[in-house]
């Protein structure tokens, strides 16, 4: 064997030194004796190297033995192992594979097929890319495996240099079937709301009341009862229901029609019955599951109710939200509201209000009413504003006019972000998404943040506000702002030019008040009119341009109607006013005989917004939620990146059929 040596240190060898030593010694004395000696000497010497090629011979036949009995040894162990092996190729053609692996294929000649025509759905992108070790989750036949694959040089670019793969299969079907039965028995806790329980009560005869009352009970308790669901009343208008996840899922395909089944309850009550529903499906603990189903129902409600909201794993799905909120005529809510915030506001050192990206007049104009609310306790306040826009030029011009000396209290983001505070209040109006604000950094930088709005509420919201009066009923954020600086002091001291920027947001969410307007809604505009507002004034700040006309119309002439009843326009150029000719298109095309929603698409920026509004039959917030966006049912909007108008279109169009055929079944 290479590199062996045929001496070693051993005694024989020592002897053999020793022994020649004494022979020449012997010699140089007796020359006679030293020549037998020498003769002897050789002998041995001879004799040694005998023996030690021989034991030479009997290690490397010793160590053949052993690498035939471990060849064999290995043949065998691989022949006879108890899960399905195969070698496949640089092009997945089978090379060699063992008898489990062809008990496992259903075809009896597979040698030199392709593995990937063999196996539907093989990962072979998955098997070239993936990681050395990493296995690879396979379904075949009903049956579940976890393929390692095993490269020949250890490297994973082994496939594609005419290499060979083996390729263990190891079958994984029953795990699978244990997490898939944890997951299917895990506790989903729900809490079911009636959401206009007592107007329900008050608006019922008499002598249906009991009957209704009951009615709700034994729908809410026969719908989960089905699933073999725990249902406790802990309120007269409040259900906690234990299900597990398998039931969920059930209910989950039904769109939760429960919703649907309790607005169709009629036993003498004049308005229908709508359910907010919040489901926890974390995975955490039934206490933890409780708190997460207590945030999602309250999302529900602050999305005007009548809808259910998943909370799955931190991310929210929204069902239902098909009719409007039902308008509060208790005005308790709002006098508290009012009264916090001038506690909030009085000790604070000063006051930031903060509306939405691109402000509109609603935005503009209820934050123009809350600085007057801010000083009328005497402090210091600003709006927290970017510049002017389109929405807004006629009322920033009027302002100029008017009353120039609010300019002082207008600022940027980046001037507010100098002296924004420890002891500052930050209100946002009309908003309640963090990243639509105008400078999503300022509510890093304070601790206490306030949120009016009207907008239905979606996932993202602001983290820990101290005061929220979040009201989906009201048509606007200026509808709200009037109420409270009417029960923030006996006299709201509105000049002529803030009575009308307040009157300006209620008419444009209102659309001159033919949407969205409740009684609530006229009162606050009777508050405005006796505060000097100008209806006529009012109306002049929507006065447009020449342009504006134009391109309105264009819009409108292009415009396509789609499922018979949706129209969709585009404004194919980026124009100064784009996302005001958007909004007013849209609205000016439900003016077309049998259109009850409409939707105009165009260029902002590196971005295409799509405005949505509607006659209230079809929620144009349920379609642009799915395409990021949000609002009202009769006004939503959303902005797409990354994309051509043709494809923001399909995208558009795709939801629209998804909702439609959501509300047929």
């Amino acid at each position: 064997m290479k590199g062996r040596r045929i001496f070693q240190w051993t005694d024989g060898k020592i002897y053999l030194i020793v022994s020649g030593i004494m022979t020449v010694i012997i010699g140089i004395y007796e020359p006679v004796l030293g020549m037998i000696g020498g003769i002897a000497f050789l002998y041995l010497l001879y004799y040694s190297h005998v023996q030690a090629a021989k034991k030479n011979k009997d290690i490397d036949r010793r160590i053949e033995m052993l690498s035939e009995d471990f060849e064999s040894a290995t043949k065998h162990a691989i022949f006879n192992m108890p899960f399905p092996l195969v070698i496949i190729d640089e092009k997945g053609g089978i090379r060699w594979y063992n008898t489990p692996f062809l008990d496992m294929i259903i075809e009896e000649d597979i040698l030199n097929e392709r593995i990937y025509d063999l196996v539907p759905g093989f990962p072979r992108e998955k098997l070239l890319e993936g990681e050395e070790g990493v296995p690879l989750e396979i379904q075949y036949d009903e049956e579940d495996y976890l393929v390692y694959p095993n490269f020949i040089d250890g490297k994973r670019s082994s496939i594609a240099q005419n290499k060979i793969v083996v390729l263990y299969w190891v079958n994984n079907s029953d795990y699978k079937k244990l997490e898939q039965r944890y997951k299917d028995e895990e506790t989903i806790v729900i809490l079911v709301y009636v959401d206009n329980y007592d107007d329900v009560k008050s608006n019922t005869p008499d002598i249906n009341r009991p009957i209704l009352l009951a009615e709700i009970d034994k729908r809410i308790v026969e719908y989960f009862g089905r699933y073999d669901g725990l249902v406790r009343k802990y309120e007269n208008d409040k259900y906690v229901v234990i299900i597990d996840n398998y039931t969920l899922e059930e209910i989950q395909q039904r769109k939760f029609d429960l919703l649907d089944d309790m607005r169709e309850l009629d036993m003498g009550n004049k308005i229908p019955i709508t359910l907010s529903m919040g489901i926890s499906a974390t995975g955490e603990s039934l206490a933890q599951s409780q708190i997460n189903a207590k945030a999602a129902v309250d999302i529900a409600l602050g999305r005007g109710g009548d809808q259910a909201v998943l909370n799955k794993g931190g991310n929210f799905e929204f069902y239902g939200g098909k009719s409007k909120a039902m308008e509060k005529r208790n005005k308790v809510k709002a006098r508290v509201i009012g009264y916090a915030l001038k506690q909030l506001i009085d000790q604070a050192e000063d006051v930031f209000i903060m509306g939405h990206k691109n402000p509109d007049m609603d935005s503009f104009g209820s934050a123009i009413g809350l600085l007057r609310g801010v000083k009328n306790i005497s402090k210091k306040g600003y709006i927290v504003i970017s510049g002017e826009n389109p929405s807004i030029q006629n009322l920033y011009d009027k302002m100029r006019k008017e009353q120039p000396g609010l300019l002082d209290a207008l600022i940027t983001p980046e001037k507010a972000e100098e002296i924004i505070g420890e002891n500052s209040l930050l209100i946002l109006v009309d908003n309640h998404k963090p990243s639509f604000t105008e400078a999503p950094n300022l509510l890093e930088l304070v601790e206490k943040v306030v949120v009016i709005d009207h907008h239905r509420r979606g996932a993202e919201f602001v983290k820990d506000p101290v005061l929220i009066y979040l009201e989906p009923y009201a048509s606007s954020a200026s509808e709200l702002v009037t109420e409270i600086l009417s029960y923030m002091s006996d006299n709201i001291n509105l000049t002529k030019f803030e009575a009308e920027a307040l009157l300006a947001g209620i008419t444009v969410d209102t659309k001159n008040f033919s949407f969205q307007t409740g009684v609530r809604t006229f009162e606050a505009a009777s508050i405005l009119k006796r505060a000097g507002a100008d209806t006529t004034s009012v109306r002049q700040l929507f006065r447009d341009d020449l342009d504006t006309f134009l391109y309105r119309a264009e819009v409108i002439r292009s415009a396509k109607i789609i499922f018979d009843r949706i129209a969709i326009g585009r404004l194919e150029m980026e124009a100064e006013d784009s996302l005001l000719i958007a909004a007013q298109a849209a609205n000016e095309l439900l003016d077309i005989n049998g259109v009850e929603a409409s939707f105009v698409l165009t260029y902002v920026s590196d971005r295409i917004h799509i405005s949505g509004r509607s006659l209230g039959n079809i929620s144009v917030q349920l379609i642009l939620e799915e395409l990021g966006g949000g609002g009202h049912l009769t006004s939503a909007g959303a902005q797409v990146s990354g994309v051509q108008i043709q494809e923001a279109e399909d995208m558009l169009v795709e939801a629209i059929k998804k909702q439609l055929e959501e509300g047929d079944s």
